[in-house]
C-alpha cells in the first residue's frame, strides 16, 4: 500500500481544498452582494446592447461595457480558478425583468468571466434548466432536464453558472464538493483504488456524439498534470456507458471505487448546500469542485415552476489541461474549450423555456 501510495500524486494543500462545514462558516467571503449602482450598470448594459441590434450569441465583454463592476468581476474570476473556486453574486431584482432581460443581463455579465460555449448538441449557449418530464434512465436524456436527484458531478467546461428564475415549490438545493478533498481522502486511505480513477473510464455521451467520435469518451477521473489536479466526473454516465459493448469493462474494484468516491462526495464532513434564491447567481469551477442538486418538486401552476438559466464558460488565464481532454473538449486551448459541438450544430441563444 505504501509503495502504491508515493506513485500517486501528493496529497493536495491548495486552495481548492476545503471542507464544506468550513466554507459555511464563511459565508461572506463567498457571497458577493450586487449594489443598486451595480444592477444599474447592468441594466443600461443590456439595454444598450438590446438597442444596439447584435446577435448576442456573438457578443464579448467589450459589447457589454460595465465600468464599475467588470475589474470586481476579475477579482471573482481569479477566485474561481485560483481560490476556493465558486462565488455567488446576490441582489439582482429578477422580478422587474422579462425572460430575455434576465437572460440577457446573465449572458453579458458571464462574458466577463470566460467565453459561452454550447450546452448540447443544438448549440445552446444559454441553457435552460427546468424538469421537462424526462427520465434519466433513457440514455439520451441528460439528468437537468429531470426534477430528479442529479448526483455530484462536472460539467463540461471551466466554468458553469447558473442565475435562477423561479425556485421549486420544495427541494432543489444546491450542493457543492471539493475533488481535491475527495482525493486526500482516497489517497489516505485506499490509495489501490485511487489509482484506478487515475486511469482512463469510459463515460457516456447520452446521444451527443460528435463527428468521429466514439459514443463515450475515455478519461480518468482524476488527471494530474504540470502540477495541476483536475477531475471530471458523472457517475450515472459512467455506469450507462457499460451499454456499449466496446466499453471498457468496470471491474468490481473500480465499482467499489466509484462507490468511496460517491460516498465521500456525499458525506456531510466534505460537502455543503446552499439554496438558490431568485436572483442568485452561482459560479462554480468544474475542474476542481462537484456540485449537485437534491430532487424536487414543482408547483402545479407553470409560472412558478423551478427555472434556471445556465452558462458554460470558458476562462482566459485557466490552467493548462492534458491532451486527453479532447476528446471531450474538443480543444484543449485556454479560453477556447469545453462544450459540446457535433455534427450541424449552430449556436445560439434559445431565448424562450423549453
Amino acid at each position: 500500500m505504501i509503495k502504491e501510495a508515493l506513485l500517486l500524486p501528493p496529497k493536495q494543500n491548495d486552495t481548492f481544498t476545503w471542507h464544506g462545514p468550513d466554507m459555511l462558516l464563511n459565508e461572506s467571503e463567498w457571497i458577493h452582494n450586487l449594489s443598486l449602482s451595480e444592477v444599474y450598470e447592468l441594466e443600461a448594459a443590456a439595454e444598450l446592447l438590446e438597442s444596439s441590434k447584435k446577435n448576442i450569441a456573438t457578443i464579448t465583454a467589450l459589447d457589454f461595457p460595465l465600468p464599475t463592476l467588470a475589474p470586481k468581476l476579475l477579482k471573482l474570476r481569479a477566485e474561481l480558478i485560483k481560490g476556493r473556486g465558486f462565488a455567488l453574486l446576490r441582489g439582482l431584482p429578477i422580478e422587474k425583468y422579462s425572460l430575455r432581460e434576465a437572460a440577457t443581463i446573465f449572458y453579458g455579465l458571464g462574458c466577463h468571466l470566460g467565453n459561452p460555449r454550447s450546452q448540447n448538441a443544438k448549440g445552446h449557449l444559454l441553457g435552460h434548466v427546468c424538469d421537462l418530464g424526462m427520465d434519466s434512465s433513457n440514455p439520451n436524456v441528460r439528468v437537468y432536464q429531470t426534477h430528479e436527484r442529479q448526483t455530484f458531478h462536472t460539467d463540461s467546461s471551466d466554468v458553469v453558472g447558473l442565475l435562477c428564475i423561479q425556485t421549486a415549490k420544495s427541494g432543489g438545493a444546491s450542493l457543492l464538493v471539493s475533488a481535491s478533498t475527495i482525493f486526500n481522502e482516497m489517497r489516505e486511505k485506499r490509495p489501490d483504488l485511487l489509482e484506478l480513477l487515475l486511469q482512463p473510464i469510459a463515460t457516456d455521451r447520452r446521444g451527443e456524439v460528435p463527428a468521429g467520435m466514439l459514443p463515450y469518451f475515455l478519461i480518468p477521473v482524476f488527471n494530474y498534470f504540470r502540477g495541476y489536479l483536475t477531475t471530471i466526473y458523472q457517475r450515472q454516465y459512467i455506469d450507462s456507458a457499460q451499454r456499449f459493448e466496446e466499453a471498457p469493462r468496470l471491474t468490481n474494484q473500480h465499482v467499489e471505487a466509484l462507490n468511496m468516491f460517491d460516498a465521500l462526495a456525499n458525506s456531510p464532513k466534505l460537502n455543503f448546500s446552499m439554496t438558490l434564491a431568485k436572483g442568485d447567481m452561482q459560479f462554480v469551477y468544474n475542474h476542481t469542485l462537484l456540485h449537485d442538486r437534491t430532487a424536487f418538486e414543482d408547483s402545479p401552476d407553470d409560472a412558478q415552476k423551478r427555472h434556471l438559466l445556465r452558462l458554460w464558460l470558458s476562462v482566459p488565464g485557466d490552467r493548462p489541461l492534458s491532451k486527453i481532454f479532447e476528446s471531450r473538449f474538443g480543444s484543449t486551448e485556454i479560453g477556447k474549450r469545453g462544450g459540446i459541438i457535433v455534427e450541424d450544430t449552430k449556436l445560439h441563444i434559445p431565448w424562450t423555456k423549453p
